[in-house]
């Protein structure tokens, strides 16, 4: 039977050191006693820890709190200790045929610029669309007061499926137009590592961490404007299928009642322009569908009321496969999607055994960059002995 290895001096003080960054990477900040208490190392351990991650960037010594001068403290104070959110930054971009966005974030999450520009056409050279995307996150950088150097790992979700190994899956041609090699152009480019991923995976993430989903191991999120999309957690981990399509959607095609993978946009923009467009005139467009049912408009109404059931049989059809927790509706049309909410929940135990909580995500359009920063984050918090804080 062979034998584990034997642990040495190193991996011990790699071990250690990730526990206490762990640990002070949720807090805002830490005094060497609570460090003890959370990791179970002894004090010398622990600031022996400290200081190597004060001389690697990582961490900072914080002053003591003033005391009120009537109540001294006794004893020599504890030291305290905080993540040093400056160490650099992550990008997290989304990618769509027609659009880019890149969001510069603090290594706490918190964006501090943004900056989003459109593709002349879908099917434009792969080395044009790569052109965008990279002055797209100049354009970002130089909002935040910032740049290419400072940047520790970006998120990248385009719509195509991604599998395991960031590869994408080319079997259709809107697919293939995301296949332009961004990672090695990056790399080539500022030597940046990018995570390649699906942006319904991404939005998922996003909606765990800091969406309507916050916590939920058991998560679908639907990017629901155009065409529908899902991100699937299952016990608090993406899946991906063998090449990146868990979470397509072409299996509607065969579902009774759905049909097509069509979104929310897509079918109010299509059954308003069928009913002869808005009653008052004008383009139909899925913003004024909602705009009108909140009005009392009667065909409007009756649109969204046909348009909750086909959304219940689309959510049904997941839940009986996957019997997720929660179904989140995302994207741009999320706002507007919470009128169909009522007539989804009412829907769903005619469609399944095993109805999810529905609701609406709280990011809009930002859904799929808050997941792709989340996703830069990890790979910077897994990684970050092995990385250089930018200083």
């Amino acid at each position: 039977m062979p034998h584990a290895a034997a642990a040495t001096p190193q991996l011990l003080r790699r071990v250690n050191a990730q526990a206490v960054l762990r640990h002070i990477r949720g807090v805002d900040v830490a005094t060497g006693s609570e460090l003890m208490a959370l990791t179970g190392l002894t004090r010398a351990s622990v600031i022996a820890v400290c200081e190597d991650l004060i001389s690697r960037g990582w961490i900072v010594e914080v002053d003591q709190p003033r005391t009120d001068p009537d109540n001294p403290r006794k004893g020599r104070p504890a030291r305290r200790f905080a993540f040093n959110r400056e160490a650099g930054v992550v990008l997290g971009l989304d990618i769509g045929a027609a659009t880019t966005t890149a969001a510069v974030a603090d290594l706490r999450g918190t964006v501090i610029g943004r900056s989003s520009e459109s593709f002349r056409a879908e099917d434009i050279p792969a080395q044009e669309r790569i052109s965008v995307i990279d002055l797209v996150c100049r354009q970002a950088l130089e909002a935040a007061g910032t740049g290419p150097g400072r940047v520790l790992a970006v998120g990248a979700g385009i719509a195509a499926p991604v599998d395991r190994d960031g590869n994408v899956l080319v079997t259709q041609r809107f697919w293939s137009l995301f296949d332009v090699g961004l990672r090695s152009a990056l790399k080539d480019l500022h030597g940046w590592t990018v995570l390649l991923e699906n942006d319904a995976n991404l939005a998922a993430l996003g909606e765990r961490w800091r969406g309507s989903g916050a916590g939920v191991d058991d998560l679908v999120v639907l990017l629901a404007g155009e065409r529908l999309g899902a991100g699937v957690m299952e016990s608090g981990r993406l899946l991906h299928g063998r090449g990146g399509a868990a979470g397509e959607m072409g299996f509607l095609d065969m579902v009774e009642g759905v049909g097509s993978s069509d979104g929310i946009a897509a079918l109010a923009r299509r059954w308003s322009a069928a009913d002869g467009g808005p009653s008052a005139g004008g383009p139909a467009s899925a913003p004024r569908v909602f705009e009108d049912a909140a009005a009392g408009d009667t065909a409007a109404l009756a649109i969204l009321d046909r348009m909750s059931e086909r959304m219940a049989r689309v959510i049904a059809s997941i839940a009986s496969l996957i019997n997720p927790e929660q179904v989140v509706i995302g994207g741009a049309v999320a706002e507007s999607a919470g009128a169909l909410l009522p007539g989804i929940t009412a829907a769903l135990p005619r469609f399944t055994a095993t109805p999810p909580r529905v609701t609406v995500s709280p990011l809009g359009d930002a859904i799929v960059t808050v997941g792709a920063v989340r996703h830069a984050l990890d790979y910077v918090e897994a990684n970050a002995l092995d990385l250089a804080p930018a200083g």
